[in-house]
Formats: C-alpha cells, structure tokens, sequence
C-alpha cells in the first residue's frame, strides 16, 4: 500500500495560541493562563495524548473485529508527568517532553481475558500515534523564506 501523506497548518494568534488547519477542521491550541494562553483550547500536550486516545479507540476496533469479538464500551484515559523547566529554559535533567504516559483501557466486550491481552498487544503495535510516541521518528525543522 502507498503511504498517506497527512499534513496540518499553523498560524499564531498570540504567543500562546495557534490555529491550525487540518483537512477542513480547524483547532485552536491554546495554554492555560497559568502558561500565558487564554484558554480556548487544549495545549500541545493535551493535543498529543488526544491524538494518542483517539488512535487507541480506532485501532481497538479494528482489531476486535479482526479476533472475532465485539466492544461493546471502550474508555480510555491517559496522561503522564511533564516537567515545563525545559520549556520555560530553567535549568533541568529532564527532557522537554512526557516523561511517560500512562494509558487505561476500560473495555466491556464480549472476550476472555487471554484474547483481550492478545488484542491489547495487537493495538499497541499497530497504532501509529503509540508508534511515533514509543520509537524515535526523525523530525526535520527548517526556516521558509518569507515573501514580502
């Protein structure tokens, strides 16, 4: 199969908020006021796990249709300690991001314990958002000229 291409724009409305375009869905980032944001949106990092939770939810159904079983409810939760030093520039040991994510999947299904350990095996591997959390992907920032 051809790889997917899937893209999103920015454009900031204040140091602390952004507005980003995805297909034909627009998302507003934004930081508590604790952080200098106005709070009209989730932060960056709400933003990842979000993505990481909705990524679970799909692939979960995938797979339990492909083992042969039904979901009949699926809640997930997730988070993890982030320490903002690093992106405050305070001197710190830790990186700039999650230290770990924990993720709880609460499942009511139609399939005994060993096949739902096998489908949560099954889920991680082939989500992509668990993916690019858990290896490294390489990440290529540049600077486009502006036009005047």
């Amino acid at each position: 199969m051809a790889d997917l291409i899937f893209t999103v724009s920015g454009t900031s409305e204040s140091p602390a908020r952004t507005r980003v375009a995805a297909r034909n869905f627009t998302l507003i980032v934004d930081e508590p006021p604790a952080l200098g944001g106005t709070d009209l949106g989730p932060n960056p990092v709400e933003y990842v796990l979000a993505a990481f939770v909705g990524c679970l939810n799909v692939v979960a159904h995938l797979v339990a249709k492909e083992l042969g079983f039904k979901i009949q409810t699926l809640e997930i939760e997730a988070g993890g300690p982030l320490n903002p030093a690093r992106l405050l520039n305070l001197p710190t040991p830790d990186r700039a991001g999650f230290k770990q994510i924990d993720v709880s999947l609460r499942v009511k299904a139609d399939a005994d314990a060993p096949t739902l350990a096998r489908w949560l095996a099954i889920v991680e591997s082939r989500c992509p958002v668990a993916d690019n959390l858990g290896k490294t992907t390489p990440v290529h920032l540049r600077i486009d000229p502006q036009t005047k």
